[in-house]
């Protein structure tokens, strides 16, 4: 009879969590099976019955890591009001994340799979895309900016987006690699500081000095020039 099949015996959404996290602190590549059943609390059979493969229980837990831990993004694009806050706290929001301690360090986007083998190839193409859709947001939120005027109008946003996305790329590297949020920090400001090179508009001109009154020279009131009148 059909719908009399044996139900879950466990929560799939909470088994997903457990996944990701494993993903996140060991990448794609260096996760197993038993690495995956043994987080989740499920055996290898539940687990494909589930998910299908390991490979869409990674694109599963990367979806879910993009609509929870990897929000920032897009909310501090969609939410500041000029271009610069906007990419501002994109690296601020993010490195906090990152450098979080109740969570594995850096991004499971960038961390998980940086190197393309035949094993993981797919996954690898799968999260470059998503890279270069964050480097699309930014790039997106710098034209928006030209048009706005907070962005001068000569800016070059493709080259604005792939430098920011290089930087919060680095924040996630620098954080895996022991970095502090400290750090994370000044590595934001320093990427900042560069914003008035690439994308500030020009400030406007100081008004003019008004010109030095020229003086007059009295007009003789008779006789030659240099002989006395009478």
């Amino acid at each position: 009879m059909a719908g009399r099949g044996r139900p879950r015996a466990f929560d799939r959404d909470e088994a997903l969590r457990k996944a990701l996290g494993v993903f996140w602190e060991r990448g794609y590549q260096a996760t197993s099976m038993s690495d995956l059943t043994a987080a989740m609390g499920i055996n290898s059979p539940s687990i494909y019955a589930a998910y299908g493969s390991k490979e869409k229980l990674f694109k599963e837990a990367v979806t879910l890591y993009t609509e929870t831990e990897g929000r920032y993004t897009r909310r501090a694009m969609d939410e500041q009001p000029t271009a610069r806050e906007a990419v501002t706290v994109m690296l601020q929001e993010n490195a906090a994340a990152y450098a979080d301690p109740a969570t594995p360090a850096g991004c499971l986007t960038v961390l998980a799979a940086p190197i393309p083998v035949r094993e993981n190839s797919s996954v690898a193409v799968h999260l470059a895309r998503m890279r270069a859709e964050v480097r699309d947001l930014i790039r997106q939120r710098v034209d928006r900016g030209i048009k706005d005027g907070d962005v001068r109008p000569d800016a070059d946003a493709p080259a604005i987006a792939l430098f920011y996305s290089a930087v919060l790329n680095g924040l996630s590297i620098q954080s895996r690699d022991g970095v502090a949020l400290p750090g994370l920090q000044q590595t934001v400001d320093g990427a900042m500081a560069a914003w008035d090179t690439l994308a500030a508009p020009a400030a406007p001109a100081a008004p003019a000095a008004p010109a030095a009154p020229t003086a007059s020279v009295a007009e003789p009131t008779g006789g030659t020039f240099g002989e006395p009148e009478g």
